[in-house]
């Protein structure tokens, strides 16, 4: 009977670990992803006297600016201290913005930062500051869509779009990808150029709204409808190479290195040279294998063209959301995460960890499902009054035992 009981509390204790290494997983990843986002930004300075971060995690505040025609965005340190509390839009990271918090936009001024200009001219504002994401123009979360269905966010614009509206289909086994929306296409009708070498994208399959001339891709397509932009790359670092091998040579031999001599090597355009490829894909968001920025041709005059379009930035080795999400969780990196503080306990102190965790649970669970069962929204107030409720039965339960106990 003893040894049965032993077991079956073995068991208890091992479904309960489980449940633990489960919350704590799932807890992990949810950090990992809070400090990809908001990691490399400071929760206690308004980021203002910075200027125009080249990215950070923005927020829109609809209790502050109600106003569709008026919206502004404000940084994670003033959501904290000057918008608890607020209902507000959670914007991901956006480019080249200044926190608005305090400004004319707002009623009240900032409490972290009060010198600010009374608007930032330079700001770039999209309908995610209202609420609103992609081509559907809904809010998310949607309370009025049940389907499951991943966002993507626009490189170019910054929108965020469902997969399903992208009007483009996901490539295969492949998950790192940038997506540029079919609007930013149309903005910037350079890219097509080259979208037929880029490999995240499959051009086999046809449609009414695809025009392809195959013919004229027998030597830059492979056999399955994607060009080999790793050879195309390597081509023209190799074309350059001897072209500045050439340039030495002419310089070792003693002829004048001046502007008149460079002219004769013409600044070779990779994008000149795509051109030639009569490849045009209409209405169509287009998905971008990780690294694709580096084929962008980098020639005087295709510089010039990034400006006119004003994406610039798409040059920027630092701009691209992986590199701002590696940064951010590299920050604080060393801070011990729940499973290890976990896994160094001895086995009593897990269980009482164990079992805290489970009263919580228990506990926390009764004391929303009476906010479900009346339909009424739980505040922040009912949250701290949980946790002080909480705390005061702790330290009731300390409080009674039996001196002798501990002795």
């Amino acid at each position: 009977m003893a040894e049965h009981e032993k077991v079956s509390r073995e068991n208890v204790d091992q479904e309960e670990n489980i449940t633990m290494v489960d919350f704590l997983a799932e807890e992990e990843k949810l950090e990992a992803d809070a400090k990809a986002v908001l990691g490399g930004s400071d929760p206690k300075n308004c980021t203002y006297p910075q200027g125009y971060l080249s990215r950070q995690a923005l927020y829109a505040c609809s209790t502050c600016t109600p106003d569709p025609a008026q919206p502004a965005g404000i940084c994670l340190a003033c959501s904290y201290e000057c918008h608890e509390g607020h209902e507000l839009f959670e914007l991901y990271t956006k480019r080249n913005f200044k926190c608005d918090c305090g400004n004319k936009k707002f009623p009240n001024r900032c409490k972290l930062f009060s010198e600010k200009s009374d608007y930032n001219e330079l700001n770039q504002y999209s309908q995610n500051f209202v609420g609103k994401y992609c081509t559907c123009k809904r809010p998310y979360p949607d309370p009025e869509d049940d389907v499951d269905d991943e966002m993507f966010q626009c490189v170019i614009c910054e929108d965020w779009y469902h997969q399903r509206h992208l009007n483009a289909d996901f490539p295969e086994h492949d998950d790192s990808v940038e997506v540029v929306c079919s609007s930013c296409m149309k903005k910037c009708p350079f890219l097509w150029a080259y979208q037929a070498a880029n490999t995240a994208v499959k051009i086999e399959k046809c449609n009414e709204n695809v025009d392809v001339d195959v013919e004229s891709h027998k030597n830059k397509l492979q056999s399955d409808g994607c060009a080999d932009t790793k050879q195309t790359k390597d081509s023209e670092e190799k074309k350059s190479t001897q072209s500045g091998e050439s340039f030495q040579k002419k310089n070792e031999d003693g002829n004048p290195s001046d502007g008149d001599n460079l002219n004769p090597v013409e600044e070779k355009c990779v994008y000149r040279q795509l051109q030639n490829d009569d490849v045009i894909l209409k209405e169509q968001s287009t998905y971008w294998k990780e690294g694709w920025r580096s084929y962008l041709c980098s020639c005087s005059k295709c510089l010039e063209m990034y400006k006119s379009h004003k994406v610039a930035f798409l040059l920027d080795e630092k701009d691209p959301i992986s590199v701002y999400e590696e940064q951010g969780q590299q920050f604080n990196s060393n801070a011990p995460t729940g499973m290890e503080a976990l896994s160094k306990m001895n086995r009593v102190q897990q269980m009482e960890v164990i079992h805290g965790y489970n009263d919580l649970k228990s506990e926390l669970t009764d004391y929303l499902k009476k906010f479900a069962d009346s339909k009424k929204v739980v505040r922040e107030e009912d949250i701290r009054e949980f946790f002080t409720g909480l705390e005061a039965r702790k330290r009731q339960r300390t409080n009674t035992i039996p001196s002798h106990f501990c002795k």
